[in-house]
């Protein structure tokens, strides 16, 4: 588990013109990532349903989750994105850098392409 900070674009799917540059707190041991619900309804990023999370005090609270697409350096992808409230941290988690093809490297807290694998490929 790293914890760093990154700027990424988001936009409601790969071809939309609007986007909004965030930074998050990237840390790989969260699975989905979180962005204002500000941001999200100004791109016109909608909800389609709702979860429990347990925060690290032990507490659950609920959230509204859709889809947004992810860049980072030119690399993009779909992922699950949580509709952020009031206090909530923008968060980046491994969900969203597996859809990039990115991994972070906990030891100098750095970005960088995964090693892509295929198995069962007949040559």
């Amino acid at each position: 588990m790293g914890i760093t900070n990154a700027i990424l674009r988001v936009r409601e799917h790969r071809k939309s013109e609007k986007f909004a540059d965030v930074e998050f707190l990237i840390d790989s041991g969260a699975v989905y990532s979180l962005v204002p619900g500000k941001i999200l309804d100004q791109l016109g990023i909608e909800p389609y349903r709702e979860m429990s999370f347990s925060l690290a005090d032990g507490t659950t609270v609920r959230r509204r989750i859709s889809s947004a697409y992810f860049e980072f350096e030119g690399e993009g992808g779909p992922a699950p994105v949580v509709y952020g409230e009031e206090g909530d941290t923008p968060l980046l988690g491994a969900t969203t850098l597996e859809s990039i093809g990115l991994v972070l490297n906990p030891f100098s807290r750095t970005l960088h392409p995964m090693r892509m694998l295929m198995a069962g490929l007949k040559k």
